[in-house]
């Protein structure tokens, strides 16, 4: 099985954010693709059936995307991913130095989750609520 949608992103440093993501959010990298200049062009972490895309910010034909925003600067999008146990990836994060935004807590819907910032200013909603289950 394999997600349609695969969110993609950019980061300043996206070498130190592949680590922080797999050994924050338990992300698996599939693929890394260097340039000549040690920058990743591109990279494939998965999530259980889940996929996200980054790579190095930079100017190019794709330079019309923002990005990654300051940690006072407001979002348009939010990731959310389905983990087992939103506590324990709760205390990793913060742990890691995500900044909190909303704290974990227990949904009206069903699900445990939390939205944060990881060090580059992307926000992550991380719950135990699974919308295709």
């Amino acid at each position: 099985m394999s997600s349609s949608v695969v969110p993609t992103m950019r980061y300043r440093d996206p070498r130190r954010m592949i680590d922080w993501l797999c050994d924050t959010f338990g992300f698996v990298r599939k693929a890394v693709y260097e340039d000549q200049n040690g920058g990743i062009v591109h990279a494939e972490l998965t999530l259980g059936d889940g996929m996200i895309m980054l790579g190095s910010a930079r100017d190019d034909d794709f330079g019309k995307i923002q990005q990654p925003a300051a940690a006072d600067r407001p979002v348009t999008q939010v990731v959310y991913i389905v983990v087992p146990d939103a506590d324990a990836v709760y205390a990793r994060a913060k742990a890691n130095g995500a900044s909190i935004i909303l704290d974990i807590s227990d949904k009206d819907y069903g699900g445990r989750d939390f939205t944060c910032r990881d060090p580059e200013g992307q926000v992550w909603s991380v719950g135990t609520y699974n919308p295709w289950a």
